[in-house]
């Protein structure tokens, strides 16, 4: 399905300022679809001014749709809908004619034009489906005139505003809580379920008759409230925004838009949303979240201090068979560490390898036998891995590393100098790693299955067991040197 910005560039002559009011009003306009009960088609003008193109359609919450297959992106020729034509013309709302029927369904139309400043740029097609249609109630009656001001403003250029819009995801929508205020800020009208969300705040009696903002101010205490000139605007209906209320116990997101059909101020529409229990999730994600970190932080700690004692112990050994056999150890432990590391800083429980893997070459080729003549560099990116996964490939990176350094390369060789490439590839779901360096290569009658070698047999049980992946180790295709392939199911 195209997109609206599609739409207008393909085929309308709107400017960018024309596409910016018209997605602040799209980002309004489902409140208008659920206080109308009907759809709303977005219609622009073609730019040969044949017809018109859908470029939006909004369907209601409240009630039953009126189309039942999307129709963005289809085109209406001129003349073909007479109300579409006059709107777009007369820049006036339409709402004469009989109701026309779509698949045994009677569907009532009107039509709003999109003005913006002394233009009208778009028609707005508002279609009720009437099937089942009874007396309405008051709560009814009290979203129709709330919408009919809506359009009104619409067709006046009065709406949407070009004012502060609100970053909250979970902003109210009209059934969670409807006020309809006067000009004063007084409550003409409150739906059920905004009188309930008052009552948790602790009201007792009813709303109707209220100064909302004052009333609000005697619930919430300040220290939970806005500041007095946004308390006052946003509830007594004078700001296009929302802000956040509530008590101790209690957390509300209120919205306003404030109402002027005729280009002076009446009062306003007032949506509230009881959040409460949602900021207490929010706070225990926060909790799990600083806590999961501060474990990942306090285990890189108690890793540094277990591979402090291993460089100790190290140091005190006679053999060099055992000294460096604590020397693998902790960089065995320090590779672990540094994925920790990682995560300690992470907001969630994924990591960017890329950097892991970067200073894991960098301590292997710092720390090995070679004093750092060997160069170790990545080409590709491993993306994102999961902690478990990450854990092990670094691990396994570097043992293979540290193989390539230590036997690849002759330390008694003044003039070393190499290079180690690791490349990476994400093909098809998998992970591929190919770790090539320029050494002498491996020994005649190489056999990995028979190698006695514990880094080797790490590496192994971790690509296989642990990440359920292969491994293979062998020649380079061309010239000296070996390469070791690491093939994992990609995250």
């Amino acid at each position: 399905m195209p997109s609206l910005t599609e739409l207008v560039r393909s085929h309308t002559d709107l400017d960018e300022a024309d596409v910016a009011w018209l997605m602040l009003l799209q980002a309004d306009w489902q409140i208008i679809a659920d206080l109308s009960f009907a759809d709303l088609v977005l219609w622009l003008p073609d730019q040969a001014g044949n017809g018109f193109w859908a470029g939006a359609q909004m369907r209601p919450t409240t009630g039953p749709t009126a189309y039942v297959d999307d129709i963005v992106g289809t085109f209406v020729p001129a003349g073909r809908r007479a109300m579409l034509d006059e709107a777009w013309t007369r820049g006036r709302l339409v709402r004469e004619g009989d109701p026309e029927w779509r698949d045994d369904v009677p569907v009532r139309v009107e039509t709003i034009p999109v003005r913006r400043q002394d233009r009208v740029i778009a028609v707005i097609a508002r279609n009720t489906n009437l099937l089942g249609v009874r007396t309405p109630s008051r709560l009814e009656l009290s979203y129709l005139q709330t919408a009919a001001d809506l359009t009104q403003m619409i067709a006046a250029g009065h709406f949407p505003s070009a004012g502060q819009r609100s970053d909250h995801a979970d902003s109210p929508r009209v059934g969670d809580g409807f006020l309809r205020v006067d000009a004063a800020g007084r409550v003409v009208y409150a739906s059920p379920n905004a009188l309930s969300v008052y009552r948790r705040l602790g009201l007792s009696g009813d709303l109707a008759g209220l100064a909302l903002p004052d009333l609000t101010r005697e619930l919430v205490p300040p220290r939970r409230r806005p500041d007095e000139e946004t308390l006052s605007a946003v509830l007594g209906g004078r700001a296009h925004r929302d802000t956040e209320i509530g008590t101790e116990a209690v957390s509300l997101i209120v919205r306003s838009i404030p109402l002027r059909p005729h280009g002076e101020h009446i009062g306003g529409l007032i949506l509230v949303r009881d959040v409460t229990d949602l900021r207490r999730r929010d706070r225990e994600l926060v909790t799990k979240d600083a806590t999961i970190r501060e474990i990942h932080h306090r285990v890189k700690n108690n890793l540094q201090t277990v591979a402090a004692l291993l460089r100790l112990q190290a140091r005190r050994i006679d053999s060099d068979e055992a000294k460096l056999a604590l020397e693998e150890a902790v960089r065995r432990v320090g590779s672990i560490a540094i994925v920790h590391e990682t995560l300690s800083q992470a907001v969630e429980e994924n990591v960017e390898f890329d950097e892991i893997a970067d200073r894991l070459g960098a301590m292997v080729a710092e720390v090995g036998s070679q004093g750092g003549r060997v160069r170790v560099r990545r080409e590709g990116t491993f993306g994102v891995l999961a902690s478990e996964s990450a854990t092990a490939l670094a691990m396994v990176l570097t043992e293979v590393l540290q193989n390539a350094v230590e036997h690849g390369y002759d330390a008694d060789d003044l003039e070393l100098s190499g290079t180690i490439t690791v490349t990476v590839r994400r093909l098809v779901g998998r992970l591929h790693v190919t770790v090539d360096d320029d050494g002498r290569g491996l020994p005649e009658g190489f056999d990995l299955d028979g190698s006695s070698s514990l880094g080797l047999s790490i590496v192994r049980t971790l690509v296989e067991s642990e990440l359920g992946g292969q491994l293979s180790l062998g020649r380079l295709p061309q010239g000296a040197g070996t390469r070791a392939e690491i093939d994992l199911p990609a995250d």
